[in-house]
């Protein structure tokens, strides 16, 4: 089905994209794959498998570590289920899995499955019995299994189904139990990896360099096979996530593609509600469609706007986290009958229902990474069908600027994940954890990296390790897993709960705390609103009470940054950038309460909360302020803050766009003059201790980074500034000061490409 004319003769189309079809490329079975898997293969119609499926098959029965890194609905999980299915359905294995020569297996090959979710990990194991049937010992494993089913998965299953928290809490500080299965461990699967990149992506890092090390104490050394969609240096990506020294990359997708027409949608009104109406007159034109949104609440929100003004209310329905494995079977067989037509969802819908064939693809906002956008998109079109997707912009910086540079969507490459598996704050924990498990020598260094002597000598010093010998150990009668928390920094967070009954009604990060869940905030939880009663920092709780409110708050607070030391600098046009650690002190100081209609301010409530402090990455860069009278555009002394800070939130906007990351994973700070510099200066900087590599990143990219960030500016027909260029709703100072003109003046300073004569503009003064 093609884009309908009602979309693209529209005035808020502001680029569509034309993806032509593309035929496939198959192989044959390869030859180690026996008859009866051969059977039951034809039994689901596949006679032959695409090239890539055959390349990773192969490789990965050959013992090679293995990343595959192709389109959704491309067939990575029969790449890696032959091989898998080979060793422990069949126990057949094409390489020498022995470390030990006197390390006997205690039972047949093993294999296991990581997923980021456990809603992904039930979903692939039904799939993997649909294919090898109800003699294949699999199990999943996770917080829900019973007594029963762990100790099947423990002493008996020989592929385990499970995620990294399972990996974490249990079967490694237990190995003595689980060494079974880990002395017989040949393959570990870990799908979406390309979601594991920041915080979580080093904490899942740490846990499987700690699984190394288990298995190589019992004998075994697993070939680990990533599966993602489709990102820059898959490869490179595996090997820092697991620490394994080669692998072999699986990225020409030769899978049969239809055609794609892609549209992005601009427009003045509110992109959910847009999305909401855009749904409606789809299903109701008869085609079938999924709208990825932004929040749960959206998700739900976005649904109910859809049923309420469609001609098929029952056609449509919400999908998001935190739904039972029974709805998500019911919405997958919903829409594979047709019944169901629409679908509003959260990107939770990738990680626990496999949907592809749709006629349209609804994005709303820029998702964070391209990777992501096609993972999305790549829902669309199936069977010789062809589709079409959509990017309906939100109102910000990024969006705003992709909307006037489609190129970047659609001609530029992939990015790769940012992964720093060596962050400190995250590492130094995990060797804890490590020591408690096993003792760490000095040869633990292959698996852990070179910083992990200081580390060891530090927490040494701290007296959570001591030393004997060689050797560190666990010093506590605590289990030491029990103070991470592979999603955050810090523990496991504030529990939010109900005064009245004492349900737990979610939680949230420690570093996140104060501005979410401070005395009198309103939090929202699948599409509820609680008003926090009382906020206990230390005991980490938070108490609430259900209330319908008319407003929203918004924490406002002061963060003040002293540098370290710096690693790196260049010059930037007239700035020079730097690089390096910073140490962040914030403070929570108040709220607003906005109309949550019209987002006015009703008032402002001061707050009494301790400050935090902690060191992390940053990238900063400093203007010169040259003599009165040299040449130059003008800022006035009044206009400069204002523009540093425009200048500030217009970077932090655009920075997902090159170096792939979440919003909230940054944050920054400007000021006309810093005591370290003695300068105007911006920093931009890593939102949690010890930092996650995306302002690092940012100090690579930082020529095309700003250079956009600019052009944005210069392309925004607003006056001061509007949402769509400089004013974040994440701003703890209100946005106040900001202002457009001199923010483009700032950036000239800094983009001298942009300029004639290639030297950045000063920044004058005005006598």
């Amino acid at each position: 089905m093609t884009v309908p004319a009602w979309i693209t003769n529209a005035p808020q189309v502001r680029h569509v994209h034309q993806r032509p079809a593309r035929p496939g490329l198959t192989a044959e079975l390869p030859r180690w794959v026996s008859s009866a898997a051969g059977r039951a293969l034809a039994g689901q119609g596949i006679t032959a498998l695409w090239q890539h499926q055959r390349v990773a098959a192969d490789a990965a029965f050959a013992g090679r570590h293995v990343a595959i890194s192709t389109s959704t609905a491309s067939g990575k999980s029969l790449a890696y289920l032959l091989p898998v299915y080979a060793a422990t359905a069949e126990g057949v294995i094409g390489h020498d899995a022995a470390v030990h020569r006197w390390a006997q297996p205690a039972r047949a090959h093993t294999a296991l499955y990581l997923a980021p979710t456990k809603a992904l990990a039930h979903d692939q194991a039904r799939r993997a019995r649909e294919f090898g049937g109800s003699a294949w010992r699999l199990t999943t494993l996770d917080g829900d299994s019973t007594t029963e089913e762990r100790r099947f998965a423990r002493d008996f299953a020989t592929f385990v189904l499970t995620n990294p928290d399972m990996l974490h809490r249990s079967l490694l500080p237990n190995h003595d139990r689980w060494q079974g299965l880990l002395r017989s461990l040949r393959y570990v699967v870990i799908d979406e990896a390309h979601r594991y990149r920041g915080v979580f992506g080093a904490h899942v890092a740490s846990v499987l360099r700690r699984l190394r090390r288990l298995c190589r104490h019992y004998g075994a050394d697993p070939v680990f096979i990533s599966a993602s969609g489709t990102i820059a240096e898959p490869a490179q990506h595996l090997r820092r996530l697991t620490g394994v020294s080669e692998a072999v990359a699986v990225e020409k997708d030769t899978c049969t593609r239809p055609a794609l027409d892609f549209v992005v949608w601009q427009g003045d009104a509110d992109p959910h509600r847009e999305a909401a109406s855009m749904l409606t007159r789809l299903v109701d034109n008869g085609y079938q469609v999924l709208a990825f949104t932004t929040s749960r609440i959206q998700a739900e929100l976005v649904a109910d706007q859809a049923r309420r003004g469609s001609m098929d209310p029952d056609g449509i329905a919400s999908y998001r986290a935190g739904y039972l494995a029974s709805d998500r079977r019911e919405l997958e067989a919903a829409l594979s009958s047709g019944r169901l037509r629409g679908v509003s969802c959260t990107n939770a819908l990738e990680l626990g229902v496999d949907i592809t064939g749709m006629d349209a693809v609804l994005t709303i906002g820029f998702p964070g990474s391209l990777a992501a956008l096609w993972q999305q998109a790549g829902r669309a079109g199936r069977d010789g069908r062809d589709a079409f997707a959509m990017l309906i912009a939100r109102p910000d910086p990024l969006d705003s600027w992709l909307c006037d540079h489609p190129e970047a969507l659609f001609d530029a490459p992939v990015e790769a994940t940012v992964l720093h598996p060596e962050q400190p704050a995250v590492l130094s924990v995990h060797l804890a954890a490590a020591a408690q498990e096993l003792a760490v020598s000095a040869d633990d260094e292959r698996f852990f990296g070179p910083t992990m002597p200081q580390l060891l000598e530090w927490l040494a010093a701290r007296g959570v390790l001591r030393r004997r010998g060689a050797a560190w150990y666990w010093t506590s009668q605590r289990r030491a897993v029990d103070g991470i928390d592979l999603r955050s920094i810090g523990g496991g967070g504030v529990e939010i709960v109900q005064t009245s009954t004492g349900r737990v009604i979610g939680q949230v990060d420690a570093a996140a705390a104060d501005r979410t869940v401070h005395e009198g905030a309103v939090y929202l939880h699948q599409g509820e609103q609680w008003l926090v009663e009382q906020y206990d920092r230390e005991a980490g709780l938070a108490l609430c009470r259900q209330q319908r409110a008319e407003w929203f708050t918004q924490a406002q607070g002061t963060t003040q940054v002293r540098i370290i030391g710096t690693d790196r600098q260049r010059a930037l046009g007239a700035a020079t950038l730097f690089n390096g650690i910073v140490e962040l002190t914030s403070q929570v100081t108040g709220y607003l309460r906005r109309d949550s209609v019209t987002g006015a301010v009703w008032d402002s409530t001061p707050l009494d909360l301790p400050s935090r402090t902690y060191r992390t990455r940053a990238t900063w860069w400093t203007l010169p302020v040259p003599a009165r009278g040299s040449a130059g555009p003008a800022v006035a002394v009044r206009d400069l803050a204002a523009g540093l800070h425009a200048a500030e939130h217009a970077a932090i906007g655009l920075l997902p766009g090159f170096a792939p990351c979440d919003k909230g994973d940054v944050g920054g700070l400007s000021t006309v003059q810093h005591p370290d510099t003695a300068a105007p200066t911006v920093f931009v900087h890593d939102g949690l201790p010890g930092g996650s590599g995306f302002a690092d990143e940012g100090f690579r990219v930082a020529e095309r980074w700003l250079a956009a960030t600019l052009d944005l500016l210069q392309a925004c027909p607003c006056d001061h500034g509007c949402p769509r260029c400089v004013v974040s709703p994440a701003c703890g100072s209100g946005n106040h000061p900001l202002d457009r003109p001199a923010a483009i003046a700032v950036l000239r300073a800094l983009v001298a490409e942009t300029l004639p004569g290639g030297h950045g503009t000063p920044v004058t003064l005005p006598a």
